[in-house]
């Protein structure tokens, strides 16, 4: 935590000089000692002071100074500073003034000039109105403030990023939390201008897209070597693995993420079952701690940056970002993985982001608390959404097509779920339309067999439905199933064409796709298990397969 502020205003420039001296004999260790020479000056420095999330402790100043007095300063610093004591620093001929001042600015105390000795005069005053103000002071957040409307798309979407990609941060909404019109009103920004970043260092950003928001807190967006032995496209667990073992083995490394690492994984709530953690983990520790083993290796990272197309010339590949950027790399591993279904019911698109979220259940878990919330899902992560969201919500309603959760969802999961008194199956059942003004308000639910239709008021919907391969943007015309999930190894020489694209006399490589050195791992591939051990296997079996393709090159 930062160090509290000591603040003195003095606009004798000796006298201001020594009650520093004596607050930072005293004070150093625990308090930063401010000092300013006006109340104009003290009032600016105050404003930035708030903006930048400093805590004042304590106002300390004079009372007759040529502009704006004492009492009148320490009056407007109240409102950015309401619990900082506040003391005055008095000649004998201001005491009335001093007094008036307890009632005018509820003034803590006042001192008379000289404070010889301080050890007498000075500091047993100041020290009881500083442990006061300890006993009562709790401490603010430190770090970035998001400030938005908590049914606005664009708020979650950066909610999202912010989580996806480890970054801690405190959300203010508008419209129910008062420090958030405070910090607009600091930045003379209002409500068109949201949502709005605020940092450590005073600075804001209004409506950012996501490669500002990258930017400002410190994610690499540009690649800075030339050519690189393998890209990685996705931070997955497949794509995490792969860059652990490409750097770990000397391989040139870089990942390629355009959203946040971690893939689907990486939003659950608490993953129980992968090897060698017996209490379990969640997906944030499993990413971090990934990024961290891969970064401490050598790998590099850019997000939040998609490749749309890739080009093949002779024995290069190259890589063509959204924004036109090329990287050149000798091969690359696709671990792109899945992504959730559209759920098929009328106005799911209206509210999207405004009350119905694809996954993002530990992102509107604390929006969501004494909420009754419904689920569509009957897999791992929708088992593992309920029993977190569980902790906030009145009551969470897991809606599935199926009779029950067994043949979707691993039993341990369907375990908790039943021994968890807030959580209540409705199966056989699907949302058939969703109402709302400006917000999700309400579903309607139908019953698949009887098509019998009821209505719920609802202001939370997840959804956690089937999976689509994460390969639609990329040109690169790979040769897939019939679900659009990328072939890979023998299986490619079932298919007619495969010679048309495949020249090399050797067969593929386990993993190698019709394009000889471009290899897809985890969800994206055809024959895929759908399991984070497997695709973390397969990322480290890409790597092995990468110095194979390049030995040979």
């Amino acid at each position: 935590m930062k160090q509290p502020i000591i603040f003195v205003i003095d606009d004798d420039q000796q006298v201001l000089r020594a009650i520093e001296r004596d607050l930072r004999k005293q004070y150093r260790k625990e308090y930063r000692i401010l000092s300013a020479e006006s109340g104009e000056e003290a009032l600016a420095v105050v404003k930035e002071l708030k903006l930048k999330s400093e805590v004042v402790a304590l106002f300390l100043s004079d009372q007759r100074m040529p502009g704006m007095q004492g009492v009148d300063f320490l009056e407007l610093a109240k409102d950015y500073y309401p619990e900082a004591k506040r003391v005055l620093l008095t000649a004998y001929s201001d005491t009335n003034a001093a007094i008036q001042a307890i009632n005018k600015v509820q003034l803590d105390y006042y001192l008379m000039k000289p404070w010889d000795p301080p050890e007498e005069k000075l500091y047993p005053i100041l020290q009881d109105q500083l442990d006061d103000w300890q006993i009562n002071f709790k401490p603010d957040f430190q770090g970035i403030k998001l400030v938005g409307f908590q049914w606005s798309p664009q708020s979650h979407l950066i909610k999202d990023f912010l989580a996806g990609n480890l970054i801690p941060y405190q959300w203010l909404d508008i419209q129910t939390n008062g420090k958030a019109q405070e910090l607009l009103d600091l930045s003379k920004l209002d409500a068109k201008n949201l949502p709005a970043l605020f940092f450590e260092d005073g600075s804001y950003l209004a409506n950012p897209d996501l490669l500002s928001v990258a930017a400002k807190i410190g994610l690499n967006v540009t690649a800075t070597a030339n050519l690189y032995d393998v890209v990685i496209i996705g931070a997955g667990p497949a794509g995490l693995a792969a860059a652990v073992y490409g750097a770990s083995e000397g391989l040139k490394t870089l990942v390629v993420e355009r959203r946040a690492p971690g893939g689907q994984a990486g939003t659950s709530s608490k993953i129980e079952n992968y090897l060698g953690f017996p209490t379990g983990l969640t997906g944030a520790e499993l990413t971090k701690r990934a990024i961290l083993q891969a970064t401490r290796l050598g790998a590099e990272f850019l997000a939040p940056l998609e490749v749309v197309d890739i080009q093949i010339k002779d024995k290069y590949k190259i890589l063509v970002l959204t924004d036109g950027t090329q990287i050149k790399t000798r091969s690359i591993v696709l671990t792109t993985g899945v992504e959730y279904m559209q759920l098929p019911a009328s106005g799911i698109d209206n509210f999207t982001g405004a009350g119905i979220y694809y996954g993002a259940a530990t992102t509107e878990a604390v929006a969501a608390r004494d909420e009754e919330i419904y689920i569509v899902g009957g897999g791992n992560s929708a088992g593992q959404a309920a029993m977190y969201l569980s902790k906030f919500a009145a009551k969470v309603f897991i809606l599935i097509r199926g009779q029950s959760l067994a043949a979707t969802m691993s039993q341990y999961l369907i375990d908790q779920i039943n021994n968890t008194p807030t959580i209540q199956v409705l199966n056989r059942t699907v949302v058939k339309e969703a109402h709302g003004d400006n917000r999700l308000e309400e579903l309607i639910l139908e019953n698949v067999d009887t098509k019998e239709c009821w209505k719920v008021k609802a202001h939370f919907l997840f959804i956690f439905i089937g999976a689509k391969p994460c390969n639609d943007g990329i040109k690169l015309d790979f040769m897939t199933n019939t679900k659009g999930y990328i072939e890979t190894g023998r299986e490619l020489m079932k298919y007619d064409n495969f010679r048309k694209k495949w020249k090399l006399d050797r067969e593929p490589f386990p993993l190698e796709s019709c394009y000889p050195g471009v290899f897809a791992a985890g969800d994206v591939r055809s024959g895929a298990m759908n399991r984070i051990a497997s695709a973390v296997g397969e990322g480290a079996m890409a790597i092995k397969l990468v110095h194979e393709y390049l030995a040979e090159n």
